[in-house]
Formats: structure tokens, sequence, C-alpha cells
């Protein structure tokens, strides 16, 4: 492999850095471990997190250690948000979100060889400290004057909302992290998105103060934005979650699919495994033939496989196909036609009625006059299937596992109905 910094900045992962060359030359010196932190803030990861998480992964494989710490302590305080507080979760419901995380991240990284991976959770070395360690063995190290200087609790210092210690102390929960693993693995790097940047340098900062002679390093991604403004992550459902039961392959899938044709190079390099050779020649077609989305599917297919595994990309693939056309509805299994009909604009009626009345209960015509031009014209399909009678009704067999239609109109335009 090339130089993993280098790597990395070709794929536009390189924020911010405390110093680059001394972390190249750590890294030819290596191999060395390095940690990338998770709290338990939810049930599952989500793509913001997948940055992280494949970031962890290119180190590896470029021949080093790395630690995956799933933040057991500070997951029961967390980061302080940008206007408010947070609600803080019971212990209970922290742990269980501790596993789940865990089993998300493990599935990413190599945990045999000379370069295993290990898991962490920062509640083994925090459960058993007393406050008055806590503060003698730690907090000495910080300085209010700084803590209050990061641009998180500077916002909140100058909200309404103030904040409280406990989300003013998470900096020296996570700082804390740094130095221990230091001690524990001999831990020289810490890796996280650059709107962590004050956390991270805190946790140099901390270990510059208690360990003098340590040389440690802070690296931080890029926040990812979308050309159009909107936030990378979010779709008109809400977030893209890692987690299969909170966001289906198939729209994971389709998440990347539909991916602009302005930002897919940009995933493609910072997702994508693909060599730069592999990714230039997607980057040429998007330029040249933008229509044929090759980048997109490739993207799509590729990152579906990696989280949600081949045999639910594969399902997710032959859906969208069947979808327009180019496969048999019927075949798909009820959860991913189910998936695929839940992206789409949908009705519920409660019997069957005739294809115009449908085209209009669902949207894809404004009226029943224009349903029937629709259908006069030869642009109306039920489960893909052309309608060639103005007064058409499906029949009850039609339905897809007895409760969905597929309509559409012309190539492109489609909606579900659910009797029920």
């Amino acid at each position: 492999m090339t130089d993993i910094v280098d790597e990395l900045r070709w794929r536009g992962l390189i924020a911010q850095s405390t110093d680059e060359d001394a972390l190249r030359k750590a890294f030819a010196d290596g191999p060395l471990t390095f940690y990338c932190g998770f709290d338990p803030t939810a049930p599952s990861l989500h793509l913001g997190n997948l940055v992280q998480i494949l970031t962890m992964r290119r180190i590896q494989l470029a021949g080093n250690r790395p630690l995956g710490l799933v933040g057991g302590a500070t997951g029961l305080i967390g980061d302080p948000k940008p206007n408010s507080e947070r609600t803080l979760n019971e212990p209970e419901t922290v742990a269980a979100w501790v596993e789940r995380l865990r089993g998300q991240i493990e599935r990413f990284l190599d945990f045999e060889g000379p370069y295993a991976a290990t898991m962490v959770n920062n509640l083994d070395w925090t459960s058993g400290l007393s406050a008055i360690d806590f503060l003698r063995d730690v907090g000495k190290y910080f300085r209010v004057n700084k803590m209050i200087a990061k641009e998180a609790v500077a916002r909140r210092l100058n909200s309404d909302a103030g904040i409280s210690y406990t989300e003013f102390s998470y900096q020296i929960l996570q700082g804390m992290d740094y130095l221990e693993l230091y001690r524990r693995y001999g831990c020289v790097l810490q890796t996280g998105g650059s709107d962590q940047w004050g956390n991270l340098t805190g946790g140099t900062d901390l270990i510059h103060r208690a360990e003098p002679d340590a040389r440690v390093h802070a690296l931080a991604t890029p926040l990812i934005t979308k050309a159009d403004g909107t936030k990378f992550g979010k779709t008109e459902s809400g977030t893209v979650w890692l987690d299969a039961e909170r966001t289906t392959p198939y729209a994971f899938y389709q998440f990347w699919l539909n991916a602009d044709d302005r930002d897919v190079s940009k995933y493609l390099r910072i997702f994508s495994f693909k060599s730069r050779e592999e990714i230039e020649e997607l980057e040429r077609l998007t330029e040249e033939r933008p229509q044929a989305r090759a980048a997109q599917r490739a993207l799509a297919e590729e990152l579906t496989t990696l989280v949600h595994g081949s045999e639910d990309c594969a399902a997710a693939v032959y859906a969208s196909k069947a979808l327009f056309g180019q496969g048999e509805l019927a075949e798909l299994a009820e959860p991913t036609l189910r998936a695929a009909l839940e992206e789409l604009p949908h009705a519920k009626v409660a019997e069957l009625a005739p294809v115009v009345d449908l085209l209009v209960e669902v949207g894809l015509v404004a009226s029943k006059s224009a349903g029937r031009r629709t259908v006069k014209e030869g642009g109306a399909y039920v489960n893909n299937v052309k309608v060639t009678a103005e007064d058409a009704v499906p029949a009850a067999e039609e339905l897809l596992h007895g409760r969905w239609l597929v309509l559409r109109r012309g190539k492109k335009n489609l909606a579900a109905i659910e009797i029920g």
C-alpha cells in the first residue's frame, strides 16, 4: 500500500492533524496502536459513524493495530449537544446499546493476526474510580480556561440553556480514555470527526501533561456534506442507520444509488475500498455518461454488501430492478417487497377499486380524467403489466403477498397500494 497518510489525504479523509509529518513518521516506524471511540447514545450506529469505522479499517489494512472503544461510561454522560442538555439514558439501556454497537463495529475489523483489533469499554476503568481520585489524578491536568474555549462548550455557555457540570466534564472523561489506552496498550493515535477536534486534542494535552515523554497524535476526518445543502446520511424518512431493522438493506442500497452526481466521487473516495484506478474510471464514466449511474451502482453494491452482506445486497438489487419491470415482483420475498414499497409514495385502501381511482388515490395523477388519459396512452401499469382498459379493476389474485399492488405511470413514476 502507498503511505497511509497519502492514502487518507487522497480520499479526503484528513481535516485536521496535530502534526502530520510526525504522524507520517510514526506510521513509517510502526506498527502503531490507534483508537476511535463511539458513544452508545442510540441502539445503532449510522452513516456518520461508518466514516470512522471504515477509516479504522483502512489504517488497520495498512499494518496498524486498532482499538474500538464503545463508551459505556461516556455514553452515560453524553457529549454536549449544540443547543440543549442531553436526556440521560438508564444504565441498563446504555449497557444494552454498548453490546449492539460493539457487534456492529466488530464486523468491519480483523481480530486475528499481527494487527489484530481489540474492543474496549471505558466503563472498565471508570466504574471503580472515586470522585476524589478522578479530581486528583485526572482533573488536576485540565485548565478551565481551555475547557470553556472548546467550541461545543462555548456555544452552550452563550445559549439560554447553559451547560451542566455533567456535560462540561465529558471532555475530561474522553481525555482520560486516551491516557488510559496509552498506558494499557501503547496507543499513540486517536481518530474521530472534526466536530470532535476539541475532545481529541484534550486527550493529547492530558497525555503530554501526565506523561511528558509521550509522543501521541490526533487525526480528524471532515464532516461530510451534500452538494444540495442537505445533511449527509439523512433522507425523507430519517437517518440512515447501519441496523437493518432501522434502515432496511433496500433503503440503504437506494440511498447510495440515488447519490447526486456531484457527490458520488467524494463518496467513492471516502467509503469505497476500490483502488484509485477503479475510482478514477468510475469518475470518468460519471462525467461522460452520468445517465448510466455506474458510480452510484458500484458504490451501492459495495457498501450494501459490506454492511448487510451479499445476500441482502442481491435482494435489494433485484427488487430495484423488479419495480421497473426488469424482474418478477411476485418473486420478491415479503420483507424485501415491504421494504421497497415503504420507500415509494403509497396509500392504504379498504378494497380494490378501478385502476384510474387508485392512480388518483396514490397521487400518480391529479384527476380521474388524467388517469383515463394515462391508460389510453399506454402509460399505466399494475405490477408491471400494462393496463389497457380505462375501467380495469385489479383482481384479488394480483395482490402481491395478498396485500400490495405496484402502480407505475410511464417509465419512472412508481407508487404502492396496500389493501387492508
